[in-house]
């Protein structure tokens, strides 16, 4: 199979041609390696790419289609890996020099559903340190660069996985999201994603933010998001959070008439500032969704307090499971990773037990918040995607302990309250840069908000432009 032709087929596509015996397992893993080829190093979504292993799977699960042997809806589909995720016999280095040898033992469950449902895993992507910011750089693999412009930023910490999907490298690659590290890349670099609700897919090992931290797929469409999660969602013993498998398939849920729908439009919360060229385009996507036959418009919260405070209170305790390191170990690290371990070193667990506290009450305000609605859809991002190397837009503020927080006050709450949100490409900015737009239901309601994006995704047509790195060129 031709590198081009490779790059704008869907997860969906590759496995009804693998099924249909019209490519091979094999064919579309060499593909994935060239289109990989072709854009490293431009965007460095790669930690490492498994060559000679993934062509081997690749060959098992071929001689297994000509058997009449499936594994699963993806058998023989390329996929990427971001790199918290465990794999057993392969580096997981999370992004960090001080992990840069360390091969475990086990395998996460998300991962081995993948695997299991017949996906070849063709690599690891890259992420920041271990996952705790929302750019795109990490001491140990450098700068992650955006296909649509590799000046600017993919953004985090799923950033490799959103850049390898844009590009055209793979379909689905499985991500995090502890506080927008699926949603943020995805608007970012123009693909799709899901935060699922929490439990949703279960996750191993817990991470210290376990009450934020969903796993997940980033796709270049809504039915392949709908194809992955169907194969991940499900409980898992080593999950005390996994919920029990939807009786729904998403993917059949797809195929439905749209329900009728209450849908709220925010162009804001908390009276943040949006950017203006990412709120012209995302006027223009509500206007789109206002004609969406069985939607109705009703009012926008606007009674909520910002639990940013709850949220970095929260998030600074994830590092307190690393002791505060010595030298030379201080000097391989992140710096602002360093400053949350060295800050969650000196937190109180009652001060810990407190902020869980107000994240409780919040989580009932916007449950009770959500009575008088179905969906709550406003901008991903309020800033558009800036430079590559940087860690936030020019005009952060860097003292705070979690200053990203500050330039993604749209993404951490719905972490807090574990509900489904989506993010999905809306339009561009002036100069070409993606814009997200982000789609959040209530809790447990998953089907609804994939149902709709997928209707939205009929409405934008975000895949008729294609990034200026894209193996498919």
């Amino acid at each position: 199979m031709k590198r081009r032709d490779y790059a704008v087929l869907t997860a969906s596509d590759m496995a009804r041609l693998v099924r249909h015996g019209e490519v091979s397992p094999v064919a579309l893993t060499q593909a994935a390696l060239e289109a990989i080829a072709a854009t490293e190093p431009a965007i460095n979504a790669w930690g490492e790419v498994l060559a000679d292993a993934s062509l081997a799977h690749a060959r098992q699960l071929e001689q297994e289609a000509l058997r009449g042997h499936w594994r699963g809806p993806l058998h023989g589909v390329p996929v990427g890996i971001k790199d918290l995720f465990l794999t057993a016999g392969i580096a997981t280095r999370k992004g960090s020099r001080l992990l840069a040898d360390w091969v475990p033992a086990e395998t996460a469950p998300a991962v081995q559903r993948l695997l299991d449902a017949g996906a070849v895993m063709v690599g690891k992507n890259t992420t920041t340190e271990n996952g705790w910011k929302a750019s795109s750089t990490s001491p140990l693999y450098g700068v992650t660069r955006n296909p649509w412009n590799p000046a600017r930023t993919t953004g985090g910490s799923s950033s490799g996985s959103a850049a390898a999907v844009a590009a055209g490298n793979v379909p689905i690659s499985l991500g995090s999201d502890g506080g927008g590290s699926l949603r943020i890349p995805a608007a970012f670099c123009g693909v799709f994603s899901l935060k699922a609700t929490l439990g949703r897919v279960p996750t191993w090992p817990l991470s210290t933010s376990e009450h934020l931290s969903h796993a997940g797929p980033i796709t270049q469409t809504v039915l392949d998001c709908a194809l992955a999660l169907d194969v991940l969602k499900g409980p898992d013993p080593r999950d005390p959070a996994s919920l029990p498998a939807e009786a729904v398939s998403y993917v059949e849920r797809l195929g439905r008439n749209l329900p009728p729908l209450r849908c709220a439009l925010a162009p804001s919360l908390f009276g943040h500032a949006v950017d203006p060229a990412i709120a012209q385009v995302v006027a223009q996507a509500f206007a789109q969704v206002r004609r969406i036959q069985g939607v109705t418009e009703v009012e926008a919260p606007d009674d909520w307090a910002d639990p940013l405070p709850i949220f970095e209170g929260l998030w600074t305790a994830r590092g307190a499971t690393t002791s505060p390191p010595g030298a030379p170990a201080r000097d391989a690290m992140d710096p602002g990773w360093l400053r949350l371990v060295d800050a969650a070193a000196g937190m109180s667990a009652g001060e810990h037990l407190r902020r869980l506290q107000e994240r409780a009450v919040f989580c009932r305000r916007v449950v009770e918040s959500f009575q008088a609605f179905d969906l709550l859809i406003l901008p991903m991002l309020p800033v558009p995607a800036f430079a590559a190397e940087a860690e936030g837009p020019a005009e952060m503020d860097r003292a705070p302990l979690v200053p990203w927080a500050r330039w993604t006050p749209f993404s951490y709450p719905f972490n807090l309250t574990g509900q489904p949100a989506a993010s999905i490409p809306c339009g561009w900015t002036p100069d070409g840069m993606p814009v997200g737009l982000q789609v959040v239901g209530r809790r447990f309601d998953d089907a609804n908000v994939l149902h709709f994006c997928a209707v939205l995704e009929q409405a934008f047509q975000a895949r008729l432009r294609r990034p200026a790195v894209f193996a498919g060129h």
